[in-house]
């Protein structure tokens, strides 16, 4: 792989070491520089010419200032005459922004495609949009990866006999049914309302739920707000035990104490999208179970270079038995 180059923004470092070390490729330096006026530059400190060019940035807090980094490094690989410019952003946080539900509104998943675009990026490779038809939203070409197999694998090893799949949501039920396919167990959605100020409500879950061992599965857990809602209606409704899964684990404003606190919650299991600081994950390490999507990563960058099927990697009815991903 002597034509592939690597490189990480900073908002995950960690995740990018993880995947060049998959991929047995030295990760590139950059540099960026903030001046007095408070503008970023941002300078590829490696040969990029006529070079497969991979920059790994996840929009994360502060996402304006992750953004704004990651538009200025596919400017740089672009200027230095990179034969392929790859945006691999595991997480997008303004897929949330896909659709104009109130007037006079952005829709911010569509413009920051258009600023990916504009700024010299050739292909995309992301994980588990929030909303799918985001996907649309770029004129390049966009390898839509999930992290189910990673979840459902570390989920095979304990004893699903008495389980079921619950989504939040109904909008979410399509990938807990591909969930529970896998895992080889039943599955259920709650009827769930989201108010103006914010306010979410789940009046039901509709499923056989009574006395069985609950897996919650989100695309992404932020505030928890709909996850303790959730948990609220599976008690009353006499679940023995609820693990809840996700993608991305962005655990904003103390979400993760919050939901551990909860006495029916035996495991929150996420992956590492998105970066979770020593500091948040401390006192929680009994309850909080991270997985690496960096072999996926990895995996599908190699494809991409090779001019092979990514699509191939996921046969989404097949049970999980232990086998290797690849």
């Amino acid at each position: 792989m002597r034509d592939i180059a690597v490189f990480s923004g900073s908002a995950h470092p960690e995740l990018a070491a993880e995947v060049c070390a998959e991929l047995g490729v030295a990760l590139q330096p950059s540099r960026v520089t903030r001046f007095a006026n408070d503008c970023l530059e941002v300078q590829l400190l490696a040969n990029c010419r006529e070079r497969d060019v991979y920059l790994i940035q996840p929009l994360v807090a502060p996402v304006q200032e992750h953004l704004v980094e990651l538009l200025l490094m596919i400017d740089a690989a672009r200027g230095a005459s990179a034969g392929r410019v790859t945006v691999v952003m595991p997480h997008y946080a303004y897929a949330r922004s896909d659709k104009k539900d109130a007037p006079r509104i952005s829709i911010g998943a569509r413009l920051m495609a258009d600023l990916m675009v504009a700024a010299g990026a050739d292909r995309v490779l992301t994980m588990t949009l929030h909303s799918p038809q985001v996907h649309g939203f770029f004129s390049i070409p966009v390898d839509h990866l999930h992290a189910l197999r990673e979840l459902a694998r570390h989920f095979a090893s304990s004893d699903l006999s008495n389980t079921v799949v619950v989504s939040p949501d109904l909008g979410n039920a399509k990938e807990a049914a591909t969930f529970a396919r896998m895992l080889g167990t039943g599955v259920a959605a709650g009827a769930k309302q989201r108010f103006a100020d914010d306010r979410v409500a789940i009046t039901s879950v509709i499923g056989d739920i009574d006395g069985r061992d609950v897996i919650v599965l989100d695309d992404e857990i932020a505030k928890g707000s709909t996850i303790i809602e959730l948990v609220r209606v599976l008690r009353q409704q006499g679940v023995k035990s609820v693990r809840v899964a996700c993608t991305h684990g962005l655990f904003a404003d103390g979400a993760l104490e919050r939901i551990g606190q909860l006495d029916e919650v035996q495991e929150i299991v996420c992956t590492n999208t998105v970066p979770i600081p020593a500091q948040q994950r401390a006192g929680h390490e009994d309850v909080l179970t991270v997985l690496s999507i960096a072999p996926a990563l990895a995996e599908a960058m190699r494809r991409i270079h090779d001019g092979e099927s990514v699509s191939a990697l996921f046969t989404q009815d097949e049970p999980i038995t232990g086998q290797s991903l690849f």
